[in-house]
């Protein structure tokens, strides 16, 4: 209550930010990396050094109590089977806990990541004071219908096709499907809330509803179907084309990679785990090629593609631009096949998008370089152009790139945003399909944008360094969170490899923010590297 009047709104944001910067000096302190071998004093706010803390030039070590942790090799609860779990449930693995061999340091046990996990989550700078939503900052709302002899003035009533749900909607919340609870909780600022049940929900539903149709979806380079079940909601599906152990071939230009499902389902998790909640909630299922394909599905072009593998596995390839041909047929095992599965967002005739050409498009082309790769002056280009002029635009792009850089994507030619909240909103981070391609080799140039602007989000990079403690290493709450997919069943779907990549690319994204505070502070000139974004929060 006291929040709500407006004379103590600038006291709540005071109290909220002196806790989050409390919990990570004490946080920090107990672990004792606030020693000074760096030859400067001890930091009590994060944001306020000029410098990174010692500790994170260094790979975060195991979390204490590790070397009392069980290293023996057990197999995980089967309760989980068939459902997705949510963080405050039990585990139900099917992994066996090893070792890391990359850095010796030991894997933790799922249960003690899915503490760290929930720990994370409840963590204050996830849980920030936010204004009201007003009308004009969501995305949709029910329309009342003209009332009609016999209905009610706000019922939605569905055609009764043969295997659709005769269901009938109205303006209560109580009788929405997931897919569009999830829908009407899109805002300006995110496309879901950090504890909004529909997310689990619908991905409940994507994981094991039946499917009822299966259509080819059009465009693209690779192959993608679209999925429908019997309450009207539709799913983006991704077949798996490559084991998930697979490094991209050093010798294939980043447009010549395949896309995978792993990397669909990963990067869901990880952008929730930035705090970010811009891509669509993602799930992996194993489908039965002939049932849930080829036996529902309309689309003619596409049911002319299956045949039968030397093998006797069923496979099929579709139309698309570059990869549908027998040579890059989709083959099941001999029936099941391993796919990633994303909520569609709205249909275009309700809430129209808008693509954007990024800035930092690479040229797509063996030869030729772009301009941000020849000159080091090109952000103050940018910065003069609409809409990285003003707003948050530029820390919103910024957002992205990290994001990129941790899963090693080098594909982000374009990226969009709701036509209705016009340049004042939240990028979309849609088609991750190229990420999590290479665990060997991290590429400075995905960082680029961010070396040349030296600009970022404050809350952003408070979670950065968050993610970088033992409490919450990236790649222990990264790995937690996966082992709560369905397909983590079959095989954990980032190796080891890629997530000790994670740790090691946060590293270099907190060396570079760094460097740039060191560049800001020696030179004295060129404007703070942080967006204060902290007080908008209580607005």
């Amino acid at each position: 209550m006291l929040c709500k009047r407006r004379r103590t709104r600038t006291i709540c944001l005071s109290l909220a930010c002196i806790a989050i910067f409390l919990h990570l000096f004490l946080a920090l302190l107990s672990l004792s990396i606030y020693h000074q071998p760096c030859d400067s004093p001890p930091m009590t706010k994060v944001h306020t050094s000029n410098h990174l803390p010692c500790a994170l030039s260094k790979p975060a070590g195991a979390s204490p109590g590790a070397a009392q942790e069980d290293a023996s090799n057990k197999e995980g609860s089967n309760e989980g089977k068939g459902r997705v779990l949510t963080a405050s449930a039990s585990p139900g693995v099917h992994g066996r806990i090893g070792h890391n061999v990359d850095n010796g340091n030991r894997v933790e046990p799922w249960e003690s990541g899915l503490e760290k996990l929930k720990a994370l989550f409840e963590h204050p700078l996830y849980n920030l004071p936010r204004p009201p939503i007003s009308e004009e900052d969501v995305l949709l709302k029910v329309k009342p219908k003209v009332k009609a002899v016999g209905e009610s003035s706000q019922m939605w009533i569905s055609a009764s096709r043969e295997d659709y749900e005769g269901e009938q909607w109205n303006s209560s919340s109580s009788t929405h499907p997931p897919w569009l609870s999830f829908h009407l909780g899109i805002s300006r600022w995110q496309l879901y809330g950090q504890r909004d049940p529909s997310v689990e929900a619908v991905m409940q539903q994507l994981a094991t509803e039946r499917i009822v149709s299966a259509v080819q979806k059009p465009g693209g380079t690779q192959l993608k179907l679209v999925m429908s079940y019997p309450n009207y909601g539709q799913a983006m599906l991704k077949p798996m084309k490559q084991e998930r152990d697979d490094e991209t071939n050093y010798n294939l230009y980043y447009f010549s990679d395949l896309e995978r499902h792993n990397a669909e389902i990963a990067a869901f998790h990880l952008d929730r785990i930035l705090g970010y909640r811009r891509v669509p909630p993602v799930v992996g299922r194993l489908v039965d090629v002939i049932k849930e394909i080829k036996d529902i599905t309309t689309d003619r072009k596409l049911a002319k593609t299956f045949f039968t593998s030397p093998v006797g596995n069923v496979c099929f390839y579709g139309q698309c631009s570059y990869y549908c041909s027998t040579e890059h047929a989709v083959c099941g095992r001999p029936k099941k096949l391993e796919v990633s599965l994303a909520v569609m967002l709205p249909d275009l005739s309700l809430a129209t998008r808008r693509s954007w050409r990024s800035p930092w498009r690479r040229s797509y082309s063996r030869s030729k370089k772009a301009n941000w790769e020849t000159d080091p002056n090109y952000c103050s280009s940018v910065k003069q152009i609409a809409p990285y002029n003003k707003g948050t635009r530029l820390v919103d792009f910024m957002d992205m790139v990290i994001l990129d850089y941790l899963m090693s994507n080098m594909d982000r030619h374009h990226y969009e945003t709701f036509e209705k909240f016009g340049n004042n909103t939240f990028l979309l981070h849609l088609d991750n399909g190229r990420g999590f391609g290479r665990h060997s080799k991290d590429e400075p140039s995905i960082l680029a944008p961010l070396k040349q602007c030296c600009r970022l989000r404050r809350s952003t990079w408070l979670r950065l360094v968050l993610l970088s403690l033992p409490q919450y290493r990236l790649s222990d709450v990264v790995r937690a969170s996966l082992s709560r997919d369905p397909l983590h069943k079959v095989a954990p779907l980032l190796s080891e490899l890629h997530l000790a990549a994670l740790d090691r690319r946060l590293k270099t994204v907190l060396e570079t923010v760094g460097h740039c505070r060191k560049q800001r502070s020696d030179g004295g000139a060129g404007g703070e590297v942080f967006f204060d974004d902290m007080d908008t929060f209580s607005r």
